[in-house]
Formats: C-alpha cells, sequence, structure tokens
C-alpha cells in the first residue's frame, strides 16, 4: 500500500506507528496516568507509567488496578498496531511482586498469536531493577474499521 502523501510504500512499521499516533491522541485515561509510549512494532508495544502518590494503595504499595491499566494499555497498543480496530475480548493477570511508590514501571506487550480477527497477548510488567510485577494475558478481537485511511 502506497502512502498517498509521501508517495511512498507504507512499512509495517509506519503502519504501527502512525496506529499508536492515532489511539494515543485520543487515549485520555493513559495519558492522565502519566504513561508513555516508548516503543511499537507490528504486534507489540512498550509503554511506562511512574507510581505517583495517588496510585498507592493501603500497604503503601502501587495500586493493582494501575498496574492491570498499564498492562491493559501495552496490550492495546500492541494488538491494534496493524491498523485495524481491535478490542479486549478477555484479560488476567498475575501480580508478582509490589510496585514502588515513585518506580518507573514498564510494560512489555507480544504478540503471541494474530489468527484470523482473535489475538493472544503476554504482557511482562516490570520494575526499575528489573524485577517482574505481574504478568498479563490479553486476548483481542478485531471489530470493523481503521486508525487512519489507507
Amino acid at each position: 500500500m502506497t502512502d498517498p502523501i509521501t508517495d511512498r510504500e507504507i512499512t509495517a512499521e509506519d503502519r504501527a506507528t502512525r496506529s499508536a499516533q492515532a489511539m494515543w491522541s485520543t487515549d485520555q485515561a493513559s495519558q492522565d496516568l502519566g504513561m508513555e509510549i516508548t516503543a511499537v512494532s507490528p504486534g507489540g508495544a512498550v509503554l511506562t507509567m511512574r507510581v505517583r502518590d495517588e496510585m498507592l494503595n493501603g500497604h503503601g504499595i502501587c495500586h493493582g488496578g494501575y498496574i492491570f491499566t498499564l498492562a491493559d494499555s501495552a496490550f492495546a497498543f500492541a494488538c491494534n498496531s496493524y491498523n485495524q480496530l481491535v478490542v479486549a475480548q478477555e484479560n488476567t493477570i498475575t501480580y508478582l511482586a509490589p510496585g514502588q511508590p515513585g518506580e518507573l514501571l514498564t510494560a512489555t506487550a507480544v504478540e503471541q498469536s494474530k489468527t484470523g480477527r482473535s489475538g493472544v497477548y503476554d504482557v511482562t510488567v516490570t520494575g526499575e531493577d528489573g524485577r517482574k510485577v505481574a504478568l498479563f494475558r490479553g486476548l483481542s478481537r478485531q471489530i470493523k474499521g481503521q486508525h487512519f485511511e489507507e
């Protein structure tokens, strides 16, 4: 497929980047939580989020809902990287270690399978010291539409 603006072939990397830009422009939740996209590729994404004081639970560690949201956002950018609208069908998470106050968490999403309209993605959330904080699995389902016109 050729980009009508640049008159050059749209690569899979271009498609992933443009899809992420389109999604990010309206993703108020991820933006308000201070997330940043550090990488996106076909079937993959890496997002970061700093644990802020308002994200701490009664134990003084990052509330699991925020860790889930970070993982879910990485999953969303990974499965939407083909310029097709994709939504979550089912997600699970296993918490392995606490997110600490002030810590930068990193969620790395990797496509495991994409067949027809369904996909399986694994997301590993790590702390700044490299320890695994959580493991997330997301099942996706493609719906009608695209992020941008090709």
